[in-house]
């Protein structure tokens, strides 16, 4: 077993202590990232309203055509710029919790490969720092691949937003996108989706191992098509990172999530960090990546087909919490629940 741990602050072999600036610098970073979530798409929309009731009325009037024009730049490989993707804030976001990759096998690079991403948390912290930037050192574990983060189509569909997601290279979790990525840009490809989306987001809360798959087959159904394994990814400690209201099925709070959901794409998580309100818990997380489910290439895989794998492969997202758990911070009674 080969582990990619996040670079600590280390000298001489010992752990350097964090001096308050750093803590404070770990803090802003970790802060912004929060802000960007929760705030830039509505920030954006907003922004180019307002602007077109200004003498600057042109602009967004330019940007607009531009948009129309470059509307499936998204679902065809994007505009990944690599120096986004290795800012030294993202380095201060690993550090504030810390988050660290961890390697359990070796994965090709003369093959594609679909990576599932468990549980989704309120943010995806684990996945986003691993997989969207360099700070937790993917390039390095696994030499020759290119991890991709695949998240809510909608997003690409908001003005400015959608310019820096692109940037950022990540891509809209839909069939045009996750094709491109799978078979035109050749071979070395690791297209990550974090399965259980909004739904999962909703079971977030500390303590709590829930995964939403049961029911979610798609994404064995794209790996059949295009021949790219599986490989399922545990971050540990994601649920951890806020505190979040859940409301009990059937209740009026979680009707009404339901609904914004089904409508919107996401669900609105009632939530709380440590402090300043947004900002999380300085928990640990760990993400692990298992051993790949070789699956062969069926360009219209049956029902049977599908079923086959996605059993593989929970059995196998299974043997990954069980085989790591403990040394992740959860006791041996901790269960894995599949929804």
């Amino acid at each position: 077993m080969g582990i990619k741990s996040n670079k600590g602050l280390q000298v001489a072999g010992k752990t350097k202590e964090k001096t308050q600036w750093k803590e404070f610098v770990e803090a802003v970073s970790t802060l912004q990232w929060v802000l960007c979530f929760l705030l830039l798409g509505v920030a954006c929309i907003i922004l180019m309203v307002c602007l077109m009731f200004t003498s600057l009325w042109p602009l967004p009037t330019l940007y607009f055509i531009w948009m129309v024009i470059d509307w499936q730049t998204p679902e065809r490989g994007g505009r990944k710029m690599t120096f986004v993707r290795r800012w030294k804030v993202w380095d201060h976001f690993r550090d504030f919790f810390p988050i660290k990759l961890v390697k359990t096998a070796e994965l090709n690079p003369n093959k594609n490969y679909i990576l599932g991403c468990h549980p989704h948390g309120i943010m995806s912290a684990g996945a986003f720092s691993c997989f969207s930037t360099e700070s937790c050192g993917f390039t390095e574990a696994f030499p020759g691949l290119r991890a991709s983060l695949a998240i809510l189509a909608g997003l690409f569909r908001i003005p400015l937003l959608r310019e820096y997601l692109m940037c950022a290279g990540l891509f809209p979790v839909s069939k045009p996108s996750l094709a491109h990525l799978l078979s035109k840009r050749g071979k070395g490809n690791a297209v990550v989706i974090v399965i259980g989306g909004a739904a999962e987001s909703l079971a977030s809360c500390p303590g709590v191992n829930a995964v939403v798959m049961r029911q979610r087959k798609g994404f064995v159904r794209v790996a059949l098509e295009f021949g790219a394994d599986l490989v399922p990814v545990y971050s540990f400690g994601e649920t951890g990172l806020f505190q979040q209201v859940v409301f009990s099925e059937g209740s009026l709070g979680r009707r009404l999530q339901d609904l914004f959901k089904k409508t919107m794409g996401f669900a609105p998580c009632l939530f709380l960090g440590e402090r300043w309100a947004f900002l999380p818990y300085r928990t640990p997380v760990t993400t692990v990546v298992g051993s790949p489910i070789s699956v062969p290439k069926h360009t219209t895989p049956t029902q049977e087909e599908v079923d086959h794998y996605h059993r593989l492969y929970m059995e196998g997202l299974s043997k990954l919490f069980h085989e790591h758990k403990v040394r992740c911070g959860l006791s041996e009674n901790h269960k894995l629940q599949i929804i």
